[in-house]
């Protein structure tokens, strides 16, 4: 027959009580809220219920007096079976606690060596930085000593690297005849020293040798840059310069486009600068028969008549005659869908900045007029030259 916990409760008993089994008196406990611990034998767990149900007068003190028995061998026995268990239970918990201990503990060396690893890789690159470092210093230190050596003229001919011939000439005794290098006015530098040679009758092959000794500010530090071969050779040296202060045709264009009278300067001055500027651009450009020349002047108005985007593509590929120019820029305008269709929309004209030159091309009333013609506005009064717009 099952236990019946209520019916227990309503009309308990120690008859009833010491038939249940552990798990039916645990209920028991449970229910009048006696506190005990589950490894707890069965009649430890019943002598807590009679104690509460003695104290709450639900059951006569007398009940205590005969629950009192004596142990039985299987008594003494559970209790051996119990203290090896509990004895059991914590060699596990020693088993496990250890095995803890020696998981931290080669965690901690696994994580010591990798440490030591990271430690003995850092040094090895920091050492061998540190060589490289000495190794640029060093290679920068015989650099500058055989530039002096250079300087000198103590580079014997028998060096199978530069092949220099000193031939007698003295360096050191020309060098205070080098100008004095300018920053701002690089190319008139690199004029009047090469005027110098040729009135002093310096040897081409040692220029590059003087010219470096008054080099201050970027053109040292291109120069000091140039490998030993380059820096023998005074055009690669001058090149280099030149164009680490963007002295390039488009900068000489520029400047000739863009220069403009100074109040201070007479109008002979101003011609003879702008002239000079002129030659620039046109040596710049390698200009040296009037077939360049011309390809030069149509290359730039042709650019001056496409919208920018041609432009910048024009002049990135650096095209220098007319019909190279064109190729290009109907390739550009088709891959872009430029070209004829724009075209047609602007009225039939070629596709142009909107500038003026002495008068609007393609104006009613003022065809064909040109830049100081009279204006139907203003009778009898040329247009002033500031109406020009530049274009560059």
């Amino acid at each position: 027959m099952p236990f019946n916990l209520d019916k227990f409760v309503a009309s308990p008993s120690v008859e009833e009580l010491d038939s249940l089994k552990k798990s039916e008196i645990v209920k028991v406990a449970k229910y009048y809220g006696i506190e005990f611990q589950p490894l707890m034998r069965k009649d430890e767990i019943k002598r807590y219920v009679l104690e509460y149900l003695v104290d709450e007068s639900i059951l006569p003190i007398t009940v205590l007096e005969t629950a009192i028995t004596v142990p039985t061998d299987n008594t003494f026995e559970l209790k051996r079976l119990e203290i090896e268990m509990n004895k059991e239970i914590r060699l596990k918990e020693m088993e496990r606690e250890r095995e803890r201990e020696e998981k931290e503990k080669e965690e901690r060396e696994m994580q010591m060596q990798k440490e030591k690893e990271e430690r003995e890789m850092q040094m090895q690159k920091e050492k061998e930085k540190r060589e490289m470092q000495m190794q640029r210093e060093k290679e920068a230190r015989e650099h500058e000593f055989r530039l002096k050596q250079l300087e000198l003229g103590v580079i014997k001919a028998s060096d199978p690297k530069i092949g220099l011939d000193t031939g007698g000439f003295d360096v050191s005794k020309h060098v205070k005849f080098v100008p004095k290098f300018q920053e701002d006015n690089v190319e008139k530098f690199f004029n009047h020293f090469e005027k110098l040679g040729e009135q002093l009758k310096w040897p081409r092959d040692k220029w590059s040798i003087l010219i470096q000794s008054n080099f201050t500010g970027k053109a040292q530090e291109v120069y000091s840059a140039l490998s030993i071969e380059d820096s023998m050779d005074y055009d690669k040296v001058k090149k280099a310069i030149l164009q680490a202060y963007e002295l390039v045709p488009e900068a000489y264009r520029q400047k000739f486009r863009k220069y403009r009278k100074a109040d201070t300067q007479t109008y002979v001055e101003f011609a003879y600068q702008k002239e000079r500027h002129f030659d620039r651009w046109c040596a710049s450009k390698k200009v040296s028969t009037f077939d360049t020349l011309r390809q030069l002047m149509l290359v730039e108005e042709f650019k001056r008549c496409v919208n920018d985007d041609i432009k910048t593509h024009l002049e990135e590929n650096k095209a220098d005659k007319l019909k190279e120019v064109a190729n290009l820029a109907d390739q550009y305008a088709l891959t872009h869908k430029f070209g004829k269709v724009g075209q047609t929309q602007n009225k039939g004209q070629f596709s142009r900045p909107n500038k003026k030159y002495g008068n609007s091309s393609g104006t009613t009333g003022n065809s064909g007029s040109q830049s100081g013609s009279i204006s139907p506005t203003n009778s009898g009064k040329k247009q002033p030259d500031s109406s020009r717009q530049k274009n560059d």
